[in-house]
């Protein structure tokens, strides 16, 4: 059996869904993908970081860089996807850039949290947007945005401080309780 399609048995046992753009990189997975040794610059990471603590940003619980997200991303980006994939993903970092120039006259990793996130908002209406088009054909390129958001949603809530601090976690599950009252608030359960 592939890793592939494991993975694909996993997630229907665990009665969730795998995204068009996340069973791309695992089907990528079936030789070793070509590094992308831009993925690990040091301002490349830096990048990846602040964007990732834009989407998830520290609050009462931990952020996106606590739980190290931007070290999961450049690894999935560099160990699974394809090289049209990464090659995406660097361009969306530009162009995050370019989007920031045009709108502050500034880098992005020079803006307030408040500009940066008023970037990103903008950044994925037009994601929302390209996903929703018309004249959208089977094996289009994802959106460059797309593989940020669920990288970063998917590297934190399966990370420590995802998990255990923005998850209801129990470490070592008891009985199986399949009606527990929901609070409007509560947290969603990570086991």
């Amino acid at each position: 059996m592939h890793r592939r399609d494991a993975i694909r048995n996993v997630a229907i046992l665990l009665g969730t869904a795998i995204s068009a753009s996340t069973l791309s990189a695992l089907e990528g997975c079936t030789g070793s993908a070509p590094k992308n040794y831009d993925l690990t610059k040091p301002q490349t990471k830096t990048m990846v970081a602040e964007v990732a603590e834009t989407i998830i940003p520290a609050t009462d619980t931990p952020g996106a860089k606590a739980g190290k997200v931007d070290e999961f991303i450049i690894t999935m980006m560099n160990d699974c996807y394809k090289k049209e994939d990464q090659a995406l993903f660097l361009e969306g970092l530009t162009k995050i850039d370019e989007a920031s120039n045009k709108k502050f006259k500034k880098a992005f990793l020079d803006l307030t949290p408040e500009q940066r996130t008023e970037v990103l908002t903008e950044i994925d209406k037009e994601r929302v947007a390209y996903n929703k088009r018309e004249n959208k054909k089977e094996g289009d390129k994802a959106h460059y945005f797309q593989f940020m958001k669920e990288l970063t949603m998917l590297g934190y809530f399966t990370s420590e401080p995802g998990a255990t601090k923005a998850l209801r976690y129990v470490a070592v599950p008891g009985h199986y309780d399949g009606c527990i009252p929901y609070k409007k608030g509560d947290k969603a359960w990570a086991t």
